[in-house]
């Protein structure tokens, strides 16, 4: 997309959002649109030896517009959702590139701005939605990555149906990948996790089975094919007990089986659950993470998997990798501070699985600091700081980092 031509898809849409509001009231009655403003700094330091580059440090900042219609009147209810992205270069160099906030062409230069969007349109039908065109799918078979200046998505179509109580189903078929820091719709590739013979594709097939058994309660069961990559099964427990006042035990348990499709070799068993207790406005939880067969866990490329040990920077899925992780979490709220959290965590995996026959081991320490502003003119302003440690045996990458997000969401409609 043309710099021009980047800027104006912006505006084009806030004027447009004028327009319908004024001549389609009925339309937009149920509507709803944010002017998302972010400014982001990230840096990481590669600390082991030999290393590619020394460090990626680049700021940018970013315009997200996100809007969604009603729906018409009738049995059945037409609607149009719009997104509209754009990001500007405050800092960054070939040399320092890569941080996955801006793109990087071909030759190794960051463009001064860029600009993407897309609309979606959808139809209601009783408690069941159809949507196609840009979709931003959440479930346990794909988590798009939303850790930058803009999240991941996808093109393709979907439904979600919740006309069974207590019972959510959501199905669909995704056809392009949007990276975070892309313009490009591309094929859907997977991984690499010690996986062979998987080849893009223009076809991934999901479905989802999620019910409410009760209060603290829910099962979930989802599908995915990666068409000539993998088949996978995924299958979730979630419960919350109350053990006494101010005092709540919370499950989450994971099971994924992931199998080959086409000439891949994928072949992976993924154990995974966290206990968290809760005390008031303290948080500790303990998780474990096993990876069974030959290769690593399967998802698709620039996504988060949907592991209890994916952190800031590793997911700890490597072929045959164990992993334990310890985290604390604090609500200053008790202490007279409302909005501002705190969260660190440690993550330690061991018997990772080499190409060279032998064993690895690896780390990662993060903290992450919040403050959002409750009230008054800062109201909807977010302020975070995302700081990572990661180290291992000497086989990849040790590196430090730092992340610091600027963020405020501007109400429309």
């Amino acid at each position: 997309m043309s710099n021009k031509l980047a800027r104006g898809v912006l505006l084009s849409a806030l004027s447009g959002l004028l327009v319908i509001q004024n001549s389609h009231a009925d339309f937009i009655s149920d509507s709803k649109a944010t002017l998302m403003i972010r400014n982001y700094y990230y840096n990481r330091d590669f600390r082991q030896d030999n290393a590619a580059q020394s460090h990626a440090d680049e700021w940018a900042q970013g315009f997200w517009l996100k809007y969604e219609s009603g729906f018409t009147e009738g049995p059945v209810g037409f609607g149009l959702d719009a997104t509209a992205m754009w990001g500007i270069r405050l800092d960054s160099s070939p040399g320092r590139a890569g941080t996955g906030l801006l793109p990087v062409h071909n030759n190794g230069d960051v463009p001064n701005e860029y600009g993407k969007a897309g609309l979606t349109g959808k139809l209601r039908f009783a408690k069941t939605t159809l949507r196609y065109g840009t979709l931003f799918p959440m479930m346990p078979t794909l988590t798009p990555n939303q850790t930058r200046l803009f999240p991941q998505y996808f093109k393709g179509y979907s439904a979600v149906s919740q006309d069974i109580e207590n019972l959510t189903i959501n199905a669909g078929r995704l056809t392009d990948n949007i990276q975070r820091n892309s313009t490009a719709a591309k094929e859907i590739t997977m991984t690499n996790k010690g996986m062979k013979g998987g080849t893009p594709t223009d076809q991934f097939d999901y479905a989802g089975f999620k019910y409410q058994w009760s209060k603290g309660l829910s099962l979930g069961y989802d599908y995915a094919n990666l068409d000539n990559n993998y088949h996978q099964h995924y299958f979730t427990l979630n419960h919350s007990l109350p053990l006494a006042e101010g005092h709540t035990l919370v499950s989450d348990l994971r099971y994924a089986r992931s199998s080959d499709d086409g000439d891949s070799n994928v072949d992976n068993k993924a154990i995974n659950g966290m206990l968290i207790y809760k005390y008031k406005t303290h948080s500790f939880a303990l998780a474990y993470q096993k990876m069974i067969g030959d290769t690593g866990f399967a998802y698709l490329t620039g996504s988060d998997p949907y592991l209890t040990n994916f952190a800031q920077v590793n997911d700890f899925a490597n072929p045959g990798e164990k992993s334990w992780q310890a985290r604390y979490t604090y609500d200053f709220a008790a202490v007279g501070i409302p909005g501002l959290t705190l969260m660190t965590r440690y993550i330690s995996g061991t018997d990772i699985r080499r190409t060279d026959g032998s064993k690895g081991e690896e780390w990662e320490r993060d903290l992450y600091i919040d403050y959002a502003f409750q009230s008054g003119p800062l109201k909807n302003l977010v302020l975070q700081w995302r700081n990572a440690m990661l180290r291992n045996d000497g086989k990849g990458n040790d590196l430090d980092e730092n992340r610091f997000i600027i963020t405020y969401n501007l109400p429309l409609l």
